[in-house]
């Protein structure tokens, strides 16, 4: 399982947490340092069944900054998915790709259930 996190994310550590309380193993994958590609990005998101949108950050600076509530809307996928593979603030975290699951930000109940 890889574990996509920017360390300095309170909601990461409190996934991160979660996983070593459960034991569960993954590796371990700083999402700026090391950014989603687009052709991850794109299977994940195929493989997850999520709207594009809850890839995004929404709640982060960048993506506000960018102003891209306004503009998401009138973008294509692919577009919205080259985006995103410019830069690894853009993506929601943590990220948790499995071979039969993707988790995308963190919900204890919905990560109880998948894990």
């Amino acid at each position: 399982m890889l574990f996509l996190e920017y360390p300095k994310c309170s909601t990461c550590k409190k996934a991160k947490k979660w996983l070593d309380e459960h034991n569960v193993k993954y590796e371990d994958r700083h999402i700026v340092e090391n950014n989603p590609t687009f052709d991850e990005l794109k299977s994940w998101y195929e493989q997850s069944n999520l709207p594009l949108k809850r890839f995004f950050n929404t709640s982060g600076l960048l993506y506000k900054e960018l102003g891209l509530k306004d503009k998401l809307p009138d973008m294509s996928e692919e577009e919205q998915l080259k985006l995103l593979a410019t830069n690894g603030m853009l993506v929601k975290r943590p990220l948790v790709v499995a071979d039969d699951y993707i988790l995308v930000g963190f919900k204890e109940t919905e990560w109880a259930d998948c894990i």
